[in-house]
């Protein structure tokens, strides 16, 4: 029987209660698979929509295509030439109007200059991921067109300031830098660049999970397991672009002494704001709206008291 008391219903027989609740039972069960269609359709509209992103993306023509004959680079020295250079990222707004630019195989440059200098853009043709409008980008003498994308991945490598770590152990993201290197050289390559003290520290070694992009580690943390990648990838032009600019004095203290060692023997072209990590190179260019207005040792264009000294008498007064 249901009875209105004080404005509220009460049951009180137990037949009722028995036949309300059985009700609601089967009305549960007739709308959870309904609630269950409606979740589905949801997901299959959300990976319909990513696939449709993805196949366009798939179906873009690489602006930087494939030689058709490439010429074999297995094992490259790492002379770096680019005669006569031109490129820019809009129509009629030269980033590099005219660069010559000769690095000899296992020579260390520096990159400096304001914002917009062309320092990145180099970088970027070295790397092929732009082709210049005209003139060469050459490795070995050899114009990197003619290089197969293996080769030239394998023979230069690019570290930046965001080097991606994915969800995974430190292990497998120093071993992404030449995939099936055996544990042996995994930790060579992490003691090399001084790696070792921090990983050793953590819970589980080398097998510790660094969580998705990196988030158990410091940003130093990340950029050593990046150098410990680029050390195991041992490639024959390396690329650092600002490679030290989001760390903290400490950290990039620790950095430091890996870059020694990562350098040494090797081609490398270093991009920073921060001098600290230019006076390690053999030689510094100083750029200015994609022409280089100086060329020398560190410690020669001190001595000059040119663009170079103002940029340095500017960086340790922001030290102070």
């Amino acid at each position: 029987m249901v009875l209105l008391v004080g404005g509220m219903f009460v049951i009180n027989d137990w037949a009722t209660i028995g036949v309300l609740t059985a009700f609601l039972l089967y009305l549960r069960q007739f709308f959870e698979p309904l609630a269950d269609i409606g979740e589905f359709y949801n997901t299959f509209q959300s990976a319909s929509s990513a696939l449709e992103k993805l196949s366009g993306v798939l179906d873009e023509e690489p602006g930087v295509p494939e030689p058709a004959d490439p010429v074999p680079l297995s094992d490259a020295a790492g002379r770096l030439d680019l005669d006569h250079v031109a490129f820019g990222y809009v129509d009629g707004r030269r980033v590099l109007p005219d660069l010559d630019l000769h690095i000899p195989a296992g020579q260390t440059v520096a990159l400096v200059g304001t914002t917009g200098a062309g320092k990145t853009t180099i970088a970027k043709l070295v790397s092929r991921f732009h082709d210049p409008a005209e003139g060469r980008v050459a490795l070995d003498g050899v114009s990197l067109y003619r290089i197969s994308d293996a080769d030239l991945r394998r023979s230069v490598t690019l570290v930046t300031q965001e080097n991606f770590i994915f969800d995974g152990t430190i292990a497998d993201n120093i071993a992404f830098g030449r995939p099936g290197a055996a544990r042996s050289e995994i930790e060579h390559a992490a003691r090399m660049v001084g790696a070792d003290e921090f990983i050793e520290a953590m819970p589980d070694g080398y097998d510790t999970d660094v969580s998705q992009r990196g988030g158990r580690l410091s940003a130093g943390q990340r950029q050593l397991v990046a150098f410990a990648r680029a050390f195991l990838a041992d490639p024959a032009v390396l690329i650092l672009d600002e490679a030290t600019s989001s760390l903290d004095i400490p950290s990039e203290r620790l950095v430091q002494r890996a870059l020694r060692t990562i350098l040494a023997d090797r081609t490398a072209i270093i991009i920073a704001h921060r001098l600290s990590t230019v006076e390690i190179a053999d030689r510094v260019l100083v750029l200015e709206h994609g022409r280089i207005v100086e060329d020398g040792a560190p410690a020669e264009l001190l001595r000059r008291g040119g663009r170079y000294a103002n940029l340095h008498r500017a960086w340790e007064a922001s030290l102070a």
